[in-house]
């Protein structure tokens, strides 16, 4: 929030908002205790990190429901390295068929990843998925049961778009679910600024990147 006041124009220090921020009774952060790293015994880290644009990704479904009661599915799909958001295909089911449907035009437009991490559940596990992905060259990496923080960064992105969209709107069809939803990722991806990228959205990144490879 300060960072987008900043660029508004307003002369304004992090402190001031998050006092004023607090004062309103507006959700604050809660502190999180540290975690170690996990390691094997040979000294090697269990999470493999992304080092280079499209080289992990990591995918996770997001459940909710229209006010009718009716059930709502949304694949998330971020860049590990980028921090963009890549998609969020939102439908009444999600299983394996329907993101088989869904990855290669995903994988055509903005190219292929070299590792897709995910959790445990089975539409990600599924035998038609891995032997899908096995063809086409993209390596699965799978998180223990139970450890969310594995996959940090989907996981993050999910609980903010619940608690800034999907906590706040009611949705009264799937339709208009999947505007309001595209529309929050768009403004993520460009308008949104990012501590770990030096408070500058992750698309504007990602073209900087690209545009520093050529």
């Amino acid at each position: 929030m300060t960072a987008l006041l900043q660029d508004e124009g307003w002369r304004v220090n992090h402190r001031r908002v998050e006092r004023i921020w607090r004062q309103e009774g507006l959700k604050a952060p809660k502190r999180r205790p540290k975690r170690s790293r996990l390691w094997f015994n040979d000294g090697s880290c269990m999470r493999r990190r992304a080092e280079r644009r499209d080289h992990v990704w990591s995918y996770d479904v997001l459940l909710d429901r229209t006010h009718d009661g009716r059930p709502l599915r949304m694949l998330t799909v971020v860049d590990e390295w980028t921090r963009e958001r890549l998609a969020i295909d939102v439908a009444r089911g999600l299983r394996s068929g329907e993101m088989l449907d869904r990855m290669p035009e995903l994988f055509v437009s903005r190219g292929m990843p070299a590792s897709l991490r995910s959790d445990n559940g089975s539409a990600f596990t599924a035998r038609k998925v891995w032997q899908w992905l096995q063809c086409v060259g993209v390596k699965t990496l799978c998180i223990k049961p139970r450890r969310p923080w594995e996959n940090g960064q989907v996981e993050s992105f999910n609980g903010k778009l619940r608690d800034e969209l999907h906590n706040r709107e009611i949705f009264s069809t799937l339709r208009e679910a999947q505007a309001l939803i595209e529309a929050r990722r768009q403004e993520y991806n460009w308008r949104r600024p990012l501590s770990s990228l030096g408070y500058r959205p992750p698309a504007p990144e990602m073209v900087q990147i690209a545009v520093g490879l050529t």
